[in-house]
């Protein structure tokens, strides 16, 4: 029997039998289509937090006072209070080599008001040097003032938000606004940019970091936002770090330095963990539909016994009628792979249109693994019905029993 004749034999077979093809065509394409959407659901996460912290700034470091990791050992007798980050801890590492740019963050939460509007908004003090180290961008105006970082001056950068709940479509530059009790007068405006990590950029103000002190009576940083002079000089960059912040506390390691590669790191094995986990949990539903089709294609056999014995007393050897059994199979796993990568696409899609910002990606090598393990499971539980169809005696089996 030729090849053609083999694939006509099979789509035949498949034809006559539209509610059985139907039903193992549903269960297949279900397994492929919800491996490739659940898969593309972890890449697309994976991208978004990558996505988010490429917005922090490159080459950066984060210094947070306090560790975050025991080292062993017998506890202290007295509780023990990590020491702040003060503007001059962060001065002092301008001084490093490796180090290209500082910027102290203070936050805090304030009313924000201007004749009689006002919100409570978050409050950001830093300096200068958080324009490029957080590659922010100015709408109008200008960013705070270079030069003493403990100088502050009544100067205020409004988030894209902020101005407009404030100042609606009218001019904001040059105003005087109120946060809390002290007044500041605008001298930017930021770029739309939405959210970052949870932070609505465009609905802060951003003063000086002396006068954010001034303001909420407080002395400590939140973090320092350390950028690198170059991706190469980042593991260096930590180093200087802690061995600045260790000489000017006494000799105690008491901050923890996080590197941007590193957070990047950790999620990329946390996603990476769960795509390959949630993609397991799909593929157990191709286990089911392999499953699906072996019982009824045995069924099919036991239907078919007069079909197989008029082929092997044609002359058709146990080998043939195999391999047309497996075609069939192959077949019934191929029509529900293309099915189920139809399904996927169209889900993504509707995804896609609920959660617009949400980055929905399907990786190549879950696409090939999906179809090939589609097409594997069709044929390894195809295997049995074919090699019972193929061990039928021709006699018995033209004779229907």
């Amino acid at each position: 029997m030729r090849a053609q004749d083999t694939l006509q034999f099979g789509f035949r077979s498949i034809a006559g039998t539209p509610s059985r093809t139907g039903l193992m065509l549903l269960a297949m394409a279900i397994g492929v289509g919800s491996v490739m959407v659940l898969t593309a659901l972890g890449e697309g996460a994976r991208r978004y937090v990558a996505s988010e912290f490429s917005q922090l700034g490159t080459n950066l470091l984060v210094v947070m006072p306090g560790r975050t990791e025991t080292t062993g050992g017998a506890p202290p007798i007295m509780g023990e209070t990590p020491r702040d980050l003060t503007l001059n801890d962060a001065m002092a590492l301008t001084r490093n080599r490796s180090v290209h740019r500082v910027a102290p963050i203070t936050v805090g939460s304030a009313p924000v008001s201007f004749k009689q509007l006002e919100r409570e908004v978050n409050i950001l003090g830093s300096t200068f040097d958080l324009l490029p180290v957080r590659q922010l961008e100015l709408g109008i105006g200008k960013f705070l003032p270079a030069g003493d970082p403990s100088r502050g001056a009544a100067v205020a950068v409004l988030g894209n938000k902020l101005k407009k709940e404030l100042f609606g479509n009218n001019k904001a530059l040059g105003q005087w606004i109120r946060i809390s009790d002290r007044r500041f007068r605008v001298i930017g405006v930021l770029k739309a940019r939405g959210q970052s990590l949870g932070t609505d950029m465009s609905d802060i103000a951003i003063i000086p970091v002396a006068s954010a002190h001034s303001l909420f009576n407080t002395t400590s940083l939140f973090r320092i936002l350390v950028e690198a002079r170059s991706r190469e000089s980042i593991p260096r960059a930590g180093k200087d770090i802690l061995k600045t912040i260790k000489e000017r506390h006494d000799g105690e390691d008491d901050v923890t330095v996080i590197t941007q590669d590193a957070m990047l790191s950790t999620f990329d094995d946390i996603f990476l963990a769960l795509t390959m986990t949630v993609a397991g949990i799909a593929a157990i539903s191709l286990a089911v539909a392999g499953i699906l089709i072996m019982n009824v294609m045995l069924v099919a056999v036991s239907q078919r016994t007069s079909e197989i014995g008029l082929l092997k007393a044609l002359g058709s050897p146990g080998r043939q009628i195999l391999h047309l059994f497996l075609i069939e199979a192959s077949l019934l796993s191929v029509s529900g792979a293309v099915i189920g990568i139809g399904i996927a696409f169209a889900g993504i899609w509707g995804l896609e249109q609920l959660f617009p910002e949400f980055p929905l990606f399907i990786p190549p090598w879950a696409f090939v693994a999906a179809v090939s393990v589609a097409i594997a499971t069709g044929l390894l539980f195809g295997v049995l019905p074919a090699r019972r169809a193929a061990a039928l005696d021709p006699v018995t089996a033209l004779a229907g029993r």
